[in-house]
């Protein structure tokens, strides 16, 4: 690349060699998360060698998401190795809830201006996030934005995909009247309801790095910024262990709207309030911006980052299972005829 540079692009505002400088600075991230070591990063596509042994009908599964608006609080902090982490969770969370292994992974980050060492940190995250995925950053795309955005922001959004036997993938058929739905602890926020936190606490305008006493004395930036917890190994462990009949990820629009994905018509979920364990995170955002319990659990996770859904005789073996893959999963309801979620 020693003769690929352009003055008058980079007067334009793209500098077409921080590019290669980023790409080279983000190789030593990309080789954790393959099986060799190595980062063979650069080229026109991603190759993944596919291992189909022991399947019959294998389904590839896919997903694809962002980080939202906790990016700004990215910016705000000045700390950018942690949301690429967010990134990962969001499509790899997504695929397993069909039982699919995530295999590989690609990101995209949109910037106003490529700082090398910026855009190699934020990829240090993705790469971690895909070490706890247990799954291969093969690729992605830095695209330089100048005019559209400012110099300093970026956006970055990512694609999964994983692979499942046809005869394992998990849906709702089997589920029944009297199945226990079990919990699976969030780490705090996660990646959706941003918009919100953000007009609530006001963080545009706050000291983020100040002691706050209902976060047990850590500050706003440090406890809103917590990654999203990762649950695909755990899950997986979980698969091979016990049938599962239902999982979802608890995401934009929080109980409400998820849990219900994951159940069929005709019945729903009852949920036993007082066994949720609440994070004060949310306590908090409830307090200052005077919201009704019903959007709390409408908007956010509220503790629960993933929920399964087991036969009743299956749950302490499942609970077993989760918590020796360091899960803290707990019972928190129960399925039900009728429709949707009711909280009591």
């Amino acid at each position: 690349m020693d003769k690929s540079y352009s003055d008058s692009y980079k007067a334009a505002g793209v500098d077409i060699t921080a590019g290669y400088k980023a790409v080279e600075l983000m190789k030593k991230h990309v080789a954790r998360t393959m099986p060799e070591g190595r980062a063979d990063i650069g080229g026109f596509g991603g190759l993944f060698p596919l291992d189909m042994a022991g399947m019959k009908e294998p389904v590839l599964v896919s997903g694809t998401d962002g980080v939202g608006t906790k990016l700004k609080l990215a910016f705000l902090m000045d700390k950018h190795d942690t949301v690429g982490i967010d990134c990962v969770a969001m499509c790899v969370n997504d695929i397993v809830c069909c039982g699919a292994k995530p295999l590989f992974f690609l990101d995209y980050i949109a910037c106003g201006r490529n700082f090398p060492e910026k855009i190699a940190s934020i990829v240090g995250g993705v790469a971690e996030g895909c070490v706890r995925a247990g799954c291969a950053l093969i690729g992605g795309e830095t695209a330089e934005h100048p005019g559209l955005m400012p110099e300093e922001e970026y956006d970055l959004a990512g694609f999964a995909v994983g692979v499942v036997d046809k005869s394992e993938v998990i849906d709702n058929t089997a589920m029944k009247e009297g199945d226990l739905m079990l919990a699976l602890p969030s780490s705090g926020v996660h990646s959706n309801g941003f918009s919100l936190v953000r007009k609530v606490l006001d963080v545009e305008n706050c000291d983020l790095t100040a002691p706050v006493a209902e976060l047990g004395g850590k500050g706003l930036g440090e406890t809103l910024l917590t990654p999203t917890e990762i649950y695909v190994k755990p899950v997986l462990a979980l698969l091979k262990e016990v049938t599962v009949r239902g999982i979802s990820h608890i995401t934009g629009g929080g109980f409400y709207e998820n849990m219900p994905r994951s159940i069929p018509k005709g019945l729903g979920v009852l949920i036993d309030r007082g066994a949720v364990r609440v994070p004060p995170i949310f306590g908090l955002i409830q307090k200052r911006g005077n919201i009704s319990e019903h959007d709390m659990f409408n908007t956010f996770n509220m503790g629960v980052g993933m929920s399964v859904v087991v036969a009743r005789e299956d749950a302490v073996r499942a609970i077993d299972v989760l918590k020796a893959n360091g899960v803290d999963a707990y019972i928190i309801g129960k399925i039900v005829r009728g429709d949707g979620v009711t909280l009591v």
